[in-house]
């Protein structure tokens, strides 16, 4: 039996029993005495359990706070302890893991504040050996993130403070396009995270729809104590996921790509979209069927690929494409010659 699950017998043996003796808890983990001497001390020193020793029952239990309810141990309601969860090492070290994948996306700390308490946790259970490891593997995981656009802390505590408690939240928001800052009342549905960048999807009481709204132009956001309107999540995921990327509402079209030779074989293994459909044509290159609302995101992407990519439907997308490769063609042929 390994240290972890001796752990959580010797926790689950006082939990069901109340008060378990030193000699069947011997039986029950079939250890040496210096062993199950230390997993007590372990569970009381590393893991703040309130194991004590009971004369009365010649057992061990835990401290029950003053008035507590018989069996209930003081431990169970404190913040700094996980109730009932013990891990083996590999799940601990895959938490780790989890923890840095979050600080990545994280760009200025906010969960990673929240979440240190957890990860103090986890070098505890650890142990000093495993602490070490843990650190090398923490140093091992590197996170790129390009072109992230940064959330303030206070504004994204706001932002999840109104989502859980089911409040309305108002605004100051800058309309990109429009460059106008306006006032908004809106109701949170969910928070949204997209290429290192924090949306929040909410009925919007002004227009009086589901809107997306980039936290980093969230210039004020207030909690209010009016209660959110409620909207069934899979009208959320309805109106919400059906385009390309980040731009939501309006008619879904489908775009037809066709890529090289030279790029289909990776191009073949991307998620351009959840519902998108793909084919080997006969020369070796990936035809691509996908839905779309709004052409902006979609042509940025295409522009990316350069001449290994050709629009075949539908017009508009083609001429939208032209249009910006001609556009940036008169910017090069009136450049002047690189020294």
């Amino acid at each position: 039996m390994t240290k972890t699950a001796r752990l959580y017998k010797i926790e689950q043996l006082i939990r069901h029993r109340g008060s378990v003796s030193f000699a069947q808890m011997l039986e029950s983990l079939e250890v040496s005495p210096a062993t199950l001497k230390r997993d007590l001390e372990y569970l009381r020193d590393q893991l703040g359990a309130p194991i004590v020793y009971d004369r009365d029952s010649n057992g061990y239990r835990f401290d029950m706070p003053a008035g507590g309810a018989s069996g209930t141990p003081a431990w169970r309601g404190e913040k700094h302890e996980l109730p009932g969860l013990w891990f083996s090492e590999r799940e601990l070290y895959s938490l780790l893991m989890a923890h840095q994948l979050l600080a990545g996306l994280d760009a200025d700390g906010t969960l990673s504040r929240h979440l240190q308490p957890l990860l103090d946790r986890i070098h505890e259970l650890l142990g000093p050996g495993g602490d070490s490891d843990a650190q090398a593997l923490m140093k091992r995981v590197k996170i790129v993130s390009a072109l992230r656009r940064p959330v303030p802390p206070d504004c994204f505590e706001r932002m999840g403070e109104a989502l859980l408690r089911r409040r309305r939240l108002h605004m100051r928001y800058l309309t990109r396009a429009r460059g106008e800052v306006g006032e908004r009342e809106v109701s949170p549905q969910r928070l949204v995270h997209y290429r290192n960048t924090w949306y929040l999807d909410a009925w919007c009481h002004s227009r009086d729809r589901l809107l997306r709204f980039a936290l980093d132009a969230v210039q004020e956001a207030r909690v209010l104590p009016a209660r959110a309107k409620d909207v069934a999540l899979r009208q959320v995921q309805a109106e919400m996921d059906g385009g390309y990327g980040i731009f939501a509402g309006g008619t879904p079209k489908q775009a037809l790509l066709r890529f090289s030779p030279q790029a289909a074989p990776w191009i073949s293994r991307e998620e351009w979209h959840p519902d998108q459909q793909g084919r080997w044509l006969d020369d070796g290159s990936w035809e691509l069927r996908l839905p779309y609302v709004d052409e902006t995101e979609l042509v940025m992407d295409l522009l990316r690929q350069g001449e290994q990519v050709q629009v075949l439907a539908p017009d508009s997308l083609c001429a939208a494409v032209q249009q910006r490769l001609a556009a940036a063609l008169a910017v090069y042929r009136g450049a002047a010659p690189a020294a």
